[in-house]
């Protein structure tokens, strides 16, 4: 690891003196380069799924909710909301509310926005967060009355705008390429594989963002990335860089690291079909011959958590009181035996494979795998594919174990029933490993329709400890949002889902001129 940080730090210093490194003052020191990986791939809030696509749509247009840090839920477009019953939920609008082309925002744009995703016609991939609506009320201009078939108690996270923003109602086809929403930030333009242009909003019906403009510029190279920040050309990236870059950066005297918990789960998918994989026992002995620590240290220099379970430590229905597993080696051993797989001749007790994807830092945790697990007897094969070959084997159950990371997706607690639940094998969800078990059904059936937060909560503590003894996930670690910006924007508030938020109460730095 020493020569790789020596390595990444030649490339920086040499290709930086090639370039040059000089910043002059600038016109509008409010005016920021962020640099992204890729493109995002459609701006409409109807269609986004991509990530980028999604943090972006949260500057540009309002929901009808927001979430805190804990994933505490707030009033955005909706001033105040009730739930009269547990299948009736209205909101009131905030008053006053416009488009940024100037059109008034009513309950009537909220109502189309949700029609046109519940119509099959118009394939919206987000139409089933909310297939168990039945219909739309709007009474008056400032309310919207939505009516479910069943009770659904995340039904309001799918509101948040970050998810689903609100678009005017009539929007043309091609509404994809002149978004118009009611965010801080509105549109400008956009260039396919080269950049996203917003700008301040300044009639926001919140406080209006100090940050006049925001050029997200793509550059998919993370050496590229950390060369523009280094040589002064960008202000600033988010969790896109490799942690073996980050020390170096933030050596250098323009720019400053924050760095704060993350909620992306980083976990070993486990198949339940395979024979071996079936016993606990053995889901428990790769828990305890895994070093999490040392890959944390190493591999990721420190910028992760170590998970006990899919929920992160910030979110309200997190359960502390869980199984834990420490590197054991002897215990490792003894559950391995009480198995059945003792140690042969040459020292081997069984032999499995695990796919990653060929990212690097993928890679390495698999060769670190490979020999942690090699000291209890666990012969480990890696074979690194290709990020789309991985995610369609790990939908047709093609796996033994393989190393995946979900990215936003473990925030609400109907995450147990969508990987867990044995009704939501692939394609009806994410029950990847066909893990089973009835109490588990029986639960997540339960916190669906649950409506009282503190019993709700309840159910999701049994829940966690339940699957922190049956394993059919080894939960890594959560990544810690990391940001390397210049130094002027001082600590950006950044929150653990990695969106793009902060930017909207982000203080606009003063001018400063930097030579090299």
């Amino acid at each position: 690891m020493r020569s790789r940080n020596f390595a990444t730090f030649l490339i920086l210093a040499t290709l930086a003196t090639l370039l040059g490194c000089s910043r002059s003052a600038r016109n509008d020191p409010s005016s920021l380069t962020f640099l992204i990986e890729s493109n995002p791939t459609n701006l409409d809030p109807r269609y986004a799924t991509d990530s980028y696509s999604q943090r972006i749509d949260g500057l540009l247009f309002s929901g009808l909710l927001q979430r805190d840090a804990q994933m505490n839920l707030h009033g955005d477009l909706a001033d105040t909301w009730e739930i009269p019953n547990p299948l009736t939920y209205a909101f009131h609008l905030h008053p006053g509310v416009h488009f940024h082309d100037g059109r008034p925002l009513t309950s009537a744009d909220v109502k189309s926005t949700f029609d046109f995703i519940l119509n099959p016609a118009n394939r919206s991939p987000k139409r089933g967060a909310f297939r168990l609506v039945a219909s739309i009320n709007t009474p008056d201009p400032v309310t919207v009355v939505f009516h479910l078939k069943e009770p659904y108690a995340s039904f309001p996270v799918n509101l948040v705008r970050s998810t689903t923003g609100i678009v005017p109602a009539n929007a043309p086809a091609d509404f994809s390429r002149h978004p118009i929403g009611s965010g801080p930030f509105r549109f400008v333009s956009q260039s396919q594989d080269s950049e996203v242009i917003v700008e301040r909003n300044p009639e926001y019906f919140g406080a209006a963002p100090q940050i006049s403009r925001v050029r997200f510029r793509i550059v998919p190279d993370a050496i590229v990335r950390a060369l523009e920040l280094r040589k002064g050309s960008a202000d600033l990236e988010l969790s896109s860089l490799a942690p073996d870059m980050i020390p170096v950066l933030a050596k250098q005297s323009g720019l400053s690291v924050t760095e704060g918990p993350g909620a992306n789960l980083t976990y070993l998918g486990l198949n339940l079909e395979d024979p071996i994989l079936a016993h606990r026992e053995v889901r428990q002995a790769l828990a305890c011959a895994t070093d999490r620590e040392a890959l944390i240290r190493y591999l990721l220099h420190g910028q992760a958590q170590i998970a006990a379970g899919v929920l992160p430590p910030t979110n309200w229905a997190y359960e502390p009181g869980v199984t834990q597993y420490r590197l054991d080696a002897a215990r490792a051993g003894q559950l391995l035996d009480s198995a059945g797989y003792t140690r042969q001749q040459d020292g081997v007790r069984l032999h499995l494979t695990l796919k990653t994807s060929t990212d690097e830092q993928y890679r390495l945790i698999g060769a670190a795998l490979q020999d942690q697990w090699r000291r209890v007897g666990i012969d480990l094969e890696l074979r690194p594919l290709e990020q789309a070959t991985l995610l369609s084997d790990a939908l047709k159950g093609n796996f033994q174990i393989n190393l995946l990371r979900w990215v936003g997706a473990t925030s609400d607690p109907d995450f147990f029933e969508f990987a867990f639940s044995s009704k939501r094998f692939p394609p009806d969800g994410a029950n990847r490993g066909h893990y089973r078990n009835p109490r588990i059904d029986a639960l997540t059936d339960q916190i669906r329709t649950e409506m009282d937060r503190e019993k709700r909560k309840a159910l999701c503590s049994e829940a966690q400890k339940i699957l922190a003894n049956d394993l059919p996930y080894l939960p890594m670690w959560f990544t810690d949002v990391v940001s390397v910006h210049r130094r002027t924007l001082g600590d950006p508030p950044l929150s653990p889902t990695a969106d793009f938020d902060f930017l909207s109460t982000l203080r606009a730095p003063a001018a400063v001129a930097v030579n090299h």
